[in-house]
């Protein structure tokens, strides 16, 4: 080749880069981008523009690289491609990134949804692939307001995290496409759990399919290439408001991807400049082992000689063991007596078990983790671990160990609980029946005349003391101000009529200006309410313990001997959600669809927060509009913590007498029977969803074409394909209406009869902010067709104000 063709093909080639690049990064204000046109990150490693799919003529928003085989890493509208070439991408004003089909009604088809609007907004396309929104003079602070690198897609870039960020609910995940030319979500996903020990998973639609993890203190213990290398870096990261996995390229300018691919397997890319291609390697492609939980509870799976029992263990069902069919597991040989003659018995080169029933406390040796676990009778196993590379931590299992394989390999030890020979023995068992026999009478009668010496003592020492303040209970309220109840009077205008915000079971509201400016709402007890004090303590010492930003906040509290009881709140000016969705068609227009989805999305943070999230597991049981209140930015925050309950981390359910809450929020396990679990409240937001939607009232909701209650008319209307007829119609031109119908469709999921049915409230988020479809569901429960009879329509006009209500329910 001459001096003078290198010289034109190096001018041509210059020439190519520049006019590329000319489209920049940057996407400002009210900016748009139809077909054909992009912008390219800096350092022209990304793209983002409407571009097609394999053999496919549709076209999506996409991010893709620019040089490297243009692999799509990111699609923004996978269930709604575009035919004929009309998307346009723009960026608002107030910094909503929305893309817009250009028809006679411009319709959204994906909106970024940011909540926070800037004044001179702007999207940048990153050279890591990420598209963000933010402030136009904040380029590299790294304040974004809205990145897509929070919603991945089908790749796992450099950067990128997967986890959930436990101040806000997000949980970050990638997902498989249904095929390489269909990028709508397929049926495996890969997520980070972090309820115990961190451990990643596939998912197979809703199973688990393969469990990759957990994290073994320096990588996935369940990834057969896992170890040492050269390529990249691995981070785990375990933070005061998020828990997370990522990696980073040792080398910075090297392109990293990792693909769930349609038919589940993960693959890792690196490429390769010399080759000018992506290389694979399968990280991950199931055996037989790799089947969650193939040999049961206490069974380790092997690929040579398939399932045998842990030592000390024995088969439950030794046949079925032996038949491949052996998911009944394997048994103690001798059951925990839960003392000190337990022992632990070393497992060596294992993967270790399923951690989500598990517990890790920094900075144990290893002889205080023994003792730690010895000491809990519920502790099966344990080992010593450095999960973060910043010192070794005590990490303890509870209940059944499932889910474990040999690794002779990359297999790392523990320790399992068994009862230690001897301890068991007849002469010992002997000997202790012989002492109960003898000490039992005693303590009996000890415990009987103890009882009634601290009773006579309790008697006269009342008569002594006179009646006792009742404020003055342990309500586990910590630092909470104790308010002066003529400070509050004063703050509300002696609790002025014009100061009434509203009212509720408890008593009426009010709108208080405390001496220092501060705005507050104060709850106060009606002398005819039903509920007392210990209603009252509830509230106050549950609250007290709850801290997240779509739970109202409990300032303080009064009480006097006159019998007052008082909860001081934060204010929330933009009243309760009934107001808007059950309002006149202007206030129910003024709660438009972006802003209800918003709504939605904190209610279900703030549910999954009491769920999962808190110290103690908290069942609201008196879930509904009234009771979500609306911040000066229309965020919601639950309120009215009265009914509520709390678990130990392992309770799940209760039942009570006393059936608290309001009449078409109950579920129908908790109003027939008095059963109540996390599922309770799964129903009552299941309800609150469709309420949302409809802008129909649960209770008194009647149709001109049947009787059917309002749970009834959704279920219909979802059978028949006629959902667009059950949105609210002040709403339905800014509805998304995929969205819509989403939503329809879970509140459908969580209103189903049986508790098992329902999903738990981390699935509900996931629903949320994912696309993965979604199970068909059953029947919900109180789906009847009624007639209601003048002694029916009295019991309803007697309560028509939804206030809560309890009863006896006989069981």
């Amino acid at each position: 080749m001459s001096k003078v063709t290198k010289c034109f093909s190096l001018i041509l080639f210059s020439s190519f880069f520049i006019v590329s690049s000319a489209a920049g990064d940057i996407l400002s204000a009210n900016q748009t981008i139809k077909s054909g046109e992009t912008i390219v990150s800096a350092g022209s490693v990304f793209e983002l523009g409407f571009f097609s799919l394999g053999s496919s003529k549709n076209q999506y928003l996409s991010i893709r690289y620019k040089h490297a085989s243009a692999i799509t890493v990111r699609v923004f509208n996978p269930d709604a491609p575009l035919a004929d070439g009309s998307g346009m991408f723009r960026l608002s004003s107030e910094g909503t990134l929305t893309l817009n089909l250009l028809n006679a009604k411009n319709t959204t088809i994906w909106s970024s949804n940011s909540s926070t609007s800037l004044k001179n907004p702007v999207a940048q396309l990153l050279d890591s692939g990420n598209l963000v929104i933010r402030a136009e003079n904040e380029s590299d602070s790294g304040n974004f307001i809205w990145q897509s690198f929070d919603f991945p897609d089908n790749t796992f870039l450099p950067g990128m995290k997967l986890g959930r960020n436990l101040a806000t609910g997000l949980d970050w995940s990638f997902n498989s496409w249904k095929s390489n030319d269909d990028p709508s979500p397929g049926n495996f996903q890969v997520k980070l759990d972090v309820s115990g020990y961190p451990q990643l998973f596939l998912w197979n639609g809703s199973a688990k399919y393969i469990r990759i993890g957990p994290w073994n203190g320096l990588t996935w213990s369940g990834i057969a290439t896992a170890g040492s290398n050269n390529i990249f870096e691995d981070e785990l990261g375990i933070k005061e408001e998020e828990i997370y996995f990522k990696y980073e390229p040792i080398n910075g300018a090297m392109l990293i991807r990792l693909v769930v691919m349609p038919d589940g397997q993960v693959i890792r890319y690196t490429w390769t400049n010399q080759s000018n291609k992506w290389d694979p390697v399968i990280i991950l492609q199931a055996d037989y082992c790799d089947d969650y939980a193939r040999c049961g509870a206490y069974g380790s799976c092997n690929v040579n000689s398939l399932c045998s029992c842990l030592d000390g263990f024995q088969p439950q069902n030794s046949e079925a063991l032996h038949s491949l069919n052996s998911s009944e597991g394997c048994v103690p040989k001798t059951q925990f007596n839960c003392s000190n003659r337990d022992d632990f018995v070393l497992q060596s080169n294992k993967k270790w078990p399923d951690t989500q029933n598990s517990s890790y406390d920094f900075s144990t040796n290893l002889e205080d983790c023994k003792k730690k676990c010895l000491e809990n009778c519920s502790c099966t196993a344990y080992v010593i671990t450095n999960i973060t590379g910043e010192g070794s931590g005590c990490l303890l299992w509870f209940g059944g160990l499932t889910d474990i394989r040999d690794q002779e390999q990359r297999g790392r030890d523990f320790y399992v609980r068994v009862v230690a020979s001897g301890s068991g023995s007849s002469n010992s068992s002997r000997a202790r029946r012989t002492v109960l026999i003898v000490l039992v009478p005693i303590i009996s009668i000890s415990t009987v005349v103890l009882g009634f010496y601290l009773w006579h003592v309790c008697k006269h020492t009342k008569k002594r003391e006179g009646p006792v303040k009742e404020h003055a209970f342990n309500d586990g309220s910590g630092d909470l101000p104790v308010f002066d109840f003529r400070a509050i009077a004063d703050a509300t205008n002696n609790f002025s009529n014009n100061n009434k915000l509203g009212e509720g079971g408890f008593g009426p509201v009010y709108k208080g200006i405390l001496e220092d400016g501060k705005e507050i709402a104060v709850k106060r007890r009606s002398k005819c309410s039903t509920q007392g004090i210990e209603e009252f303590k509830n509230e106050v010492s549950c609250i007290a313990k709850l801290q997240h930003r779509n739970l109202v906040r409990l300032l303080g509290w009064s009480t006097t001997e006159e019998g007052e009881r008082i909860l001081v709140y934060e204010y929330m000016p933009n009243k309760s959600l009934d107001f808007f969705i059950f309002g006149d068609m202007k206030q129910r227009a003024s709660l438009d669809w972006p802003k209800r989805y918003k709504i939605i999305n904190g209610i279900t943070k703030g549910i999954l927060y009491l769920h999962e999230d808190s110290r103690l597991r908290v069942i609201h049981r008196d879930l509904k509009a009234s009771n979500i209140l609306l911040d000066y930015n229309m965020n919601p925050k639950i309120s009215d913590f009265g009914m509520a309950r709390s678990f130990g981390d392992s309770e799940t359910e209760s039942n009570t007498a006393r059936v608290v809450g309001t009449y078409g929020y109950m579920s129908p396990e908790y109003a027939m029977e008095g059963a109540f679990s996390v599922k309770s409240d799964v129903y009552s937001f299941g309800v609150l969803l469709i309420e949302i939607v409809s802008g129909q009232k649960c209770r008194f909701f009647n149709h001109p074409s049947h009787n059917l209650n309002l749970m009834g008319h959704a279920w219909k209307s979802y059978k028949e394909d006629r959902l667009l007829e059950l949105i609210d119609a002040s709403i339905l031109e800014s509805s998304v209406q995929y969205e819509a119908f989403r939503v329809i469709q879970i509140g459908l999921l969580c209103v189903q009869q049986y508790p098992e049915d329902r999903p738990n409230m981390s699935s509900v988020l996931l629903m949320l902010t994912s696309k993965a479809p979604l199970p068909h569901p059953k029947q919900p429960g109180f789906f009847t067709e009624r007639k209601l009879d003048e002694a029916d329509t009295a019991v309803l006009d007697s309560s028509i104000s939804d206030q809560t209500v309890s009863l006896v329910t006989p069981r």
